[in-house]
Parts: structure tokens; C-alpha cells; sequence
């Protein structure tokens, strides 16, 4: 049943026996001219991908609705679940669905969709047999879905509630971004992200550029858009200040709770101005119009609030153990009290804010029981809708009932290719404090591979950090999770962290086949200080050994691409004909993220040797890679380093306000944010640095790489370290010699730890110009021999040209 509360409503006063004629439909329309302007104007001219952003109740779907009665042309329609089950691009297949009848001849990719629309096989081509590679298979999917876009175009596709998507969804839609489809205009609606949490969503789109995505958000209504709703509303020609300003107050100026309340005084009628008369909040609102109802009508309306937003009457027939009959009546009266409105397949609540505050109004150990018995009604479905049974079982506070349909979600997400819904499922099992640990070490391995390339890292690496620290943990557990934990927390910036977090799980990893890899992750030398080139030469060694042990070849893979890394920082000139041999294989073809990868991190180690030919070349490579496979994960690498060629050659017009781009979008990536960074700060030294530049410049500079020298400091992160301590030690090598000097010291000091001393070439240029500009040359002659030392029989041509200059500076 549902609490009345009806001593509990503002002034305890029964409705008024006088009522006025009962509102049909909507409230009219009324402000948002503005926005409803940009609209039309950005759909009449496609391709666009517009975002309508707000808080719930806002008026989003009434915008969207103003927009599409008087727009011309498809429509193609989707509204995303708020418990949706595992199934990539849903609320998209549904959008094609409605207009499959309507399809022309279609590109043989689109045979891709076929799998996913079987209602649709006469109208799609036959599927391409599958690829090896989830990344090129998601990848050739999105292509599908813009192929039929392509084939239903000009067209405008409207998908609301965003908020709900699925991961792949998004990221097809980020993907239609930067490729979008001739004639199609894209609106989407989605709740504004609250500060410090994100959805899937905000952060696909979050990674494209800035100018394929308009961004259009709604505010409350104003004072003047009130005064008009309540003329309109109540039929008043001029309504008092004082009610505008009462409204404004109760409402916040949020739409829909607006219009709730005018919908109910025009009902209830009686003096507007009345205390008792503007309901406090919507939940007054609700009350006085549940007050109608009889008991098993409350109950029936309560259940629904329980199944969702549209209820199916014959699973409430089930739960309740009523028959249709008696349900359709309920639901009927709910329709006739405002609570409930005819969208057309079937009667929903009028809002989602409306659901949840029928909803709360359930007592707690009502909702617990509806709860387990919409749960079991559901088992008998078939498919079993795990994701809704999940739900359900939480929300009843069964908690072994809730895992078990979790996991199986989370399974069906994985098999899908979808690891961060499969992630989001599995931390939500990590909450039950019952979990046996052998199930809860089971669910955290494989949260652990979802939350690698899901967007869950954050929030996943403190469950497992937890379980780490319980020392009864199992030897292989151990070496599992603490693998998971360091790869995790590397990508999020942490990288002496992680290294160290792998350094602890290697001994307890008894399968070769994942020993390698994570030896492989040891064996890269610019990640982390305090650890010198001869032991990475060690792992990679050790990471050979694992390889050929295991006979897996994707484990010899990833340790030939670390070689190859490894022996190009080092300035060996075999580094190149491994990456020939292993460009041409086709074990690195056949997976081409890896490749992607692969090319990007060579071309930053082309860079920093001073190979900017085939640096650029790699990079080229890598984008088409990721272009092609659209694995979005690595577009912040493949611009980053493209920032760091264009350092590098000196191309520097316009390059701080790009990367200062990156830096700002590079959030979703932290494991490139610091590195563009020291670029940024790099750069802003070296505008800094040319004659004429103001203080503010050098000022603005140096605190720069101050910043990036204290978080590469914490982070224990080498390379970005050295880059900024050998750029301060130039910006401030006129003005400030002894503090150039000790920078450059410092960083000198870094690279000797780590024995590469090509990455001191600058910092030895610095120690060399400072001491020759005191007169006193030969106190440089020590560093400039060790970098000659340290260089000699490299393939390092950078370090070679600063050591030239030393030269003549420092005579031998």
C-alpha cells in the first residue's frame, strides 16, 4: 500500500468542492525560445550531434517534442532504459527498427547489424563471418550502424535519456561525432553530469573535439516564464507577483514540478494565493491527488512505481495475483487522478521524479517484497532478464540472488564486448558484505579485466587495493588481482605505484602466459624512477623465458613489442629491425589495437632518441590503426604525440592552446595527462624563453613546470620528470644560473639512476652554457664526458647533436 500522509500535507485543508474543467495533455509550452531557435536552426543544416543537457524535470522531452511537431522529414525515435539488460546499441536498434520498412540498398557492412535485428535478415545483407579481434569487431559494428543511418538519411534521430546508455552506444555516438552521416541530425538528451561523478556518455563525448558536439543547456525557468505557465494555467490575465514569486520559491523554476502544481491549483481551485493552496513540493502534489484513490487502487499504483516507468500489466497481474481485468482498472483510475498519462504504447507515469515519489511513498518492507516478487515473476521469463533481476534482488536485500544475476550480466556484457557495463555490475557485487571470499576473489579477477579498458578504474582499484591487504588471500588470487591492480593504477597516472604493485604480483603468478605480459610491463624503462636500465633488461629477459614457456603467441607478442620499446630508448639500432619484422607479421596485423598501441609508444621512443622521420611515420601509422579499429581508448596517445612531433620540429604556432586542449580533455586518460603536460609546460618555457618575452610569460612557465616536477615527483613517473627539471634548467639558465645549474643537476642525477644518458642530453647542454658563460668551462668537463660515455655506439642523434655543442663549449 501507499502511505496517505494525509495529515502531513501543508495545512491539512481538504480540495476544494469548486474545481475547474480538467486539464488534457500538456501544459502549453511556453519560454525556451532561445534554445528551441538553435535547435531548428542546427537541424535544418545536418549533419550535426547536438546534447540537450539537464536536471530531471528540466524540460528536455518537452523541447524535443516542440522541436519534432513542426520538423519535417524521419524521424527515427530510441529512449534508453533506466535498467537496461546487456545489449549493445539498444536504444539505437530500436530507433531502426521503427523505420526498417523504409530501408534501401545498404552496404555489405551493414550485414554486421544481422546478428542483433534477426527480425530484420530479409532487409540486411548476410553477416561477414566474425573477427578474432572484439576491438575490430565492435569497430565494424558502429561502421554498421552508420551504414544504416546512412541508408535511412536525411533523417533526424532523437534518442533521449542518454544518461542510461550502454557504453557501446556512446560510443558509437562519439564515433558519429567526427564521422558523421550525410543528412543526419543527431539530438540527444541526458542529465547534466553531477560534479565528481560521470556517465558513459559524458565521457565518450568528452573525448572528441570541441566543435562536433553542440552542447545545449537548459536552465530553470525565469520569473517571466512562470508569471505566463500560471496566466496560461489558471486562466488569469495578469497573475499577482506574489504567486510567480511563491511558485519560483517552491519549485526551484524546475518544468515539470511547475506545472504539477499549477495542473493541481487549476483542479483544486480555491484562492491560489491561499497558504494551503501552492503545494510545498512535488510530493504535495502527488499526495493530493492519490487522495482519490481507494486502497487497492494505491496498491496497484505503488507495485507499478516498483516495475518502473511503464508498467507491464501482466507482470503486476502476476506479483499482485490479481487478474488483468482489476489491474487495467487501477491503473485506469491512476490515468484519471493525473497520475498516470497515455504515451501511446500504454499508460506511464507522467516522469520519473512522479515514479520515484510514488515509490518512496511505499513503505520499506512493502517495497522489499514487491521487489522479490517482481524478481520471481521475472525468473520465469525467458530470455532471463538478468540485468532487471539484478536489480530487483538488490533492491529486495537478497543478496546472493542479486550476485548471481549480476555476474551472469556482467558475463553477458563481457561476451558482448562491452567490458564497462560488465565492470559497473561486478562493483556493484563488491558490495555485499556477505560475499564468501572465494566468490568475492572470483568477482574481483574479473572486475579486475573489465575495469582495464572500462571506465571504472577509479572506483574498482580501492576494492581491489582491500582485498589485497587481507592476508589469507590465496598465492594465486594474488598474483592475479595485484597484476589487475598495477595495470590499473598505471593507466591512472600512478606509475610508480603500479610498477611496484606488478613488481609484487610477478612471483605469484604461476601461468607463463601471464607472467610474460607482466614482465613485459616491467621491462619499459620511461615509466618509473628508482630503477635502472639493467634491471628492465633483467625482466625483459625473464619475460623471454615466460613466453617461450607458455607457447602462447599473444604472450610473445607483447614481449617482442617490449624489446623492441626497450632497445629503442636504449639508442640499440636493433630496435628497427624488430619493429620491421614485427610490423610485418601477422600476429601483429591480426590484432590491430595491439598495433596501434604498439606504433604509438615506438613513436615516442623514436622521439626522445631524436628519430623525427620515423617517428612520424609510426605516428601515421598508429592513427590509421585507431581510426580504422575506432578504439577511442587511444585517440588522447595518437594526439599527444602528434603534439610532441610538432614540439620536437619546432612546429610551434598555435601548439599551447592545443595541447592546453588536450590537458583539459585528457581527465578520461590520466596516463597521458602528465606527459602533455610537460609538453604544455615545455612549450610555454620555450615562448617564454625567445627575446621580448614578458615576465608574466616567464612566470606563467616556470610555475608550470614546477607543478609537473612536484606530480611527477609523486607519482614517481621518470620521463615527464626529467623533460620539465631540463626545461627549467633552460628557462632559468639567463637570470638565474645556480638555480639552472642545480636543475639541470637534478635531473643529470635522475637519468644516471635510470642509465640511459642520452636523456640527459639537455640537462649536460645547460651545465656545459652555464659553465662556459661564468668563465669557468671546466666544470662542466665531467658531466659532458659522462654523456659521452654513456652515448658512445648509440643510435641516439638528439644526444649526439647536444653533445657536439657541449664540445665546443667544454673542450676535452
Amino acid at each position: 500500500m501507499i502511505d496517505s500522509d494525509e495529515d502531513k500535507t501543508r495545512g491539512g485543508g481538504s480540495p476544494s468542492p469548486v474545481r475547474p474543467e480538467r486539464l488534457r495533455g500538456p501544459v502549453e509550452f511556453v519560454g525556451r525560445a532561445a534554445e528551441l531557435a538553435q535547435l531548428r536552426r542546427l537541424v535544418a543544416n545536418p549533419p550535426c550531434l547536438i546534447l540537450l543537457e539537464g536536471e530531471p524535470g528540466i524540460g528536455k522531452s518537452r523541447l524535443v517534442a516542440e522541436l519534432l511537431t513542426e520538423l519535417p522529414g524521419r524521424h527515427l525515435i530510441g529512449e534508453c532504459d533506466d535498467v537496461p539488460e546487456p545489449f549493445p546499441l539498444g536504444v539505437l536498434l530500436d530507433a531502426i527498427r521503427g523505420s526498417a520498412d523504409r530501408l534501401g540498398p545498404l552496404s555489405p557492412v551493414a550485414g554486421a547489424l544481422a546478428p542483433l535485428l534477426p527480425e530484420l535478415v530479409d532487409v540486411l545483407p548476410d553477416a561477414p563471418p566474425p573477427l578474432t579481434d572484439p576491438a575490430a569487431e565492435r569497430h565494424r559494428l558502429l561502421r554498421a550502424v552508420a551504414a544504416v543511418l546512412t541508408a535511412l538519411s536525411p533523417a533526424t534521430l532523437l534518442l533521449e535519456d542518454l544518461h542510461w546508455a550502454d557504453p557501446v552506444t556512446c560510443e558509437l555516438l562519439a564515433y558519429l561525432s567526427t564521422h558523421p552521416v550525410e543528412g543526419l541530425a543527431v539530438v540527444l538528451t541526458a542529465r547534466t553530469a553531477t560534479p565528481g561523478s560521470s556517465t558513459p556518455i559524458h565521457d565518450a563525448l568528452a573525448r572528441t573535439p570541441p566543435w562536433s558536439v553542440t552542447r545545449v543547456p537548459l536552465s530553470p525557468l525565469d520569473a517571466d516564464d512562470v508569471r505566463r505557465l500560471a496566466a496560461r494555467t489558471l486562466r488569469l490575465d495578469d497573475p499577482p507577483p506574489q504567486l510567480t514569486a511563491t511558485l519560483l520559491d517552491r519549485t526551484a523554476g524546475i518544468p515539470f514540478v511547475v506545472e504539477e502544481v499549477l495542473r493541481t491549483l487549476a483542479e483544486r481551485g480555491g484562492d491560489p494565493l491561499a497558504d494551503d493552496s501552492v503545494p510545498f513540493v512535488l510530493r504535495d502534489v502527488l499526495l493530493w491527488r492519490l487522495r482519490p484513490l481507494d486502497e487497492a487502487t494505491r496498491e496497484v499504483l505503488g507495485a507499478a512505481a516498483v516495475l518502473g516507468m511503464t508498467p507491464d500489466q501482466r507482470i503486476l497481474a502476476s506479483v499482485l495475483s490479481l487478474d488483468r481485468v482489476a489491474i487495467g482498472a487501477a491503473l485506469t483510475a491512476a490515468h484519471r487522478a493525473g497520475l498516470l498519462h497515455d504515451a501511446g504504447d500504454g499508460l506511464r507515469f507522467r516522469h520519473d521524479l512522479a515514479r520515484q515519489v510514488v515509490y518512496d511513498l511505499v513503505p520499506r518492507e512493502s517495497r522489499e517484497w514487491l521487489h522479490l516478487r517482481v524478481a520471481r515473476v521475472l525468473e520465469q521469463e525467458l530470455p532471463r532478464p538478468v540485468a532487471q533481476l539484478a536489480h530487483h534482488y538488490r533492491r529486495a536485500g537478497s543478496g546472493a540472488d542479486f550476485v548471481r544475476n549480476a555476474e551472469a550480466a556482467a558475463d553477458l556484457a563481457t561476451e558482448r564486448g562491452d567490458d564497462a557495463t560488465a565492470a559497473g555490475f561486478l562493483l556493484q557485487t563488491m558490495d555485499i558484505a556477505e560475499l564468501p571470499r572465494p566468490v568475492r576473489v572470483r568477482l574481483a579477477a574479473k572486475l579486475g579485466r573489465s575495469a582495464i579498458d572500462g571506465l571504472s578504474q577509479a572506483e574498482a582499484i580501492p576494492v581491489l587495493e582491500r582485498l589485497l591487504a587481507d592476508r589469507r588471500l590465496p598465492p594465486g588470487a594474488r598474483g592475479e588481482l595485484g597484476l589487475v591492480l598495477g595495470r590499473m593504477q598505471r593507466q591512472q597516472g600512478e606509475a610508480l605505484r603500479g610498477y611496484t604493485e606488478i613488481e609484487r604480483a610477478v612471483p605469484y603468478l604461476r601461468a607463463p602466459r601471464r607472467k610474460a605480459p607482466a614482465l613485459a610491463v616491467l621491462a619499459a624503462p620511461d615509466t618509473v624512477v628508482g630503477r635502472h636500465v639493467d634491471d628492465h633488461l633483467a625482466r625483459c629477459a625473464e619475460a623471454e623465458a615466460a613466453a617461450a614457456a607458455s607457447g602462447d603467441p599473444a604472450a610473445h607478442l607483447a614481449v617482442r613489442i617490449a624489446r623492441a620499446s626497450l632497445l629503442l630508448e636504449l639508442g640499440d639500432p636493433a630496435a628497427w629491425a624488430i619493429i620491421s619484422e614485427l610490423r610485418a607479421s601477422a600476429e601483429l596485423a591480426d590484432r590491430p589495437r595491439e598495433h596501434a598501441r604498439a606504433c604509438l609508444n615506438w613513436a615516442q621512443g623514436a622521439l626522445h632518441a631524436g628519430h623525427p622521420e620515423q617517428a612520424e611515420a609510426l605516428l601515421a601509422a598508429g592513427r590509421a590503426l585507431v581510426d580504422e579499429t575506432g578504439y577511442e581508448r587511444l585517440t588522447a596517445l595518437v594526439e599527444a604525440t602528434e603534439l610532441s612531433l610538432d614540439r620536437a620540429a619546432g612546429r610551434l604556432d598555435g601548439l599551447a592552446e592545443r595541447l592546453s586542449r588536450l590537458v583539459a580533455s585528457a581527465e578520461r586518460m590520466p596516463v597521458t595527462l602528465l606527459d602533455a603536460r610537460a609538453e604544455l609546460a615545455t612549450v610555454l618555457a620555450r615562448t617564454a624563453g625567445v627575446e621580448g618575452a614578458g615576465r608574466d610569460q616567464v612566470e606563467s612557465a616556470e610555475r608550470a613546470l614546477r607543478e609537473v616536477v612536484a606530480d611527477a615527483r609523486r607519482v614517481g613517473a621518470v620521463w615527464p620528470l626529467v623533460q620539465a627539471l631540463s626545461a627549467l634548467a633552460r628557462l632559468t639558465l639567463v637570470g638565474r644560473p645556480d638555480e639552472a645549474v642545480r636543475y639541470a643537476t637534478d635531473a643529470l642525477s635522475l637519468v644516471r639512476g635510470k642509465g640511459i644518458l642520452s636523456w640527459a642530453a639537455e640537462a649536460v647542454l645547460v651545465l656545459a652554457e652555464a659553465a662556459a658563460a661564468a668563465g669557468d668551462p671546466a666544470r662542466a668537463v665531467g658531466a659532458v664526458a659522462e654523456l659521452e660515455a654513456g652515448i658512445a655506439g648509440r643510435d641516439a642523434p638528439l644526444a649526439l647533436a647536444a653533445l657536439r655543442r657541449c664540445r665546443e663549449l667544454v673542450p676535452g
